[in-house]
């Protein structure tokens, strides 16, 4: 009887090892899904020109190379103009990264933007376009809404 119990306990702690091993070693499903871009910063240029930072979110559990994303802004609801940009960067899974591209805006915006920045308030955008990478043919949609704040202590600087 004791033998046949211990034999039993044995073969349990075997299976219990080997289990493991029967889910598929590594192997993760890999999951697309749509990236996302928003603005980290804007900063107003002595020209007028605003130099904005993108957030490049990839959302997959799979790297992706970012080729292109362009887009539109607006502020305050007011169309502040567009963008182009061909980053050709690679972001690691579920991570981000940024890149710079320069905006001409229109007169509406650049006034939300200057009443934003001398009232130390908040201001609404809105990021619409596309972004192309890697891992389809076709580039992505996107759209996204927020606000930016001005940053103490730099002038001229939303984030």
């Amino acid at each position: 009887m004791r033998q046949r119990r211990r034999l039993v306990l044995l073969s349990l702690c075997a299976l219990v090892l080997v289990l493991p091993g029967c889910g598929g070693g590594d192997r993760v499903k890999k999951r697309l899904n749509a990236p996302r871009a928003s603005v980290q910063q804007l900063t107003v240029l002595p020209g007028g020109q605003w130099r904005v930072v993108l957030r490049l979110q990839n959302f997959s559990n799979v790297p992706s190379a970012f080729t292109s994303v362009s887009g539109n802004l607006k502020f305050a609801g007011h169309p502040a103009g567009g963008f182009n940009v061909a980053p050709n960067i690679s972001v690691g899974p579920e991570s981000a990264d940024t890149v710079e591209t320069m905006v001409t805006p229109s007169l509406e915006a650049k006034l939300a933007i200057a009443s934003a920045l001398s009232a130390s308030q908040s201001v609404r955008y809105e990021i619409e376009g596309m972004i192309g990478t890697d891992q389809r043919a076709a580039p992505y949609d996107f759209k996204y809404e927020s606000s930016l704040n001005p940053a103490p202590g730099l002038p001229g600087v939303l984030r």
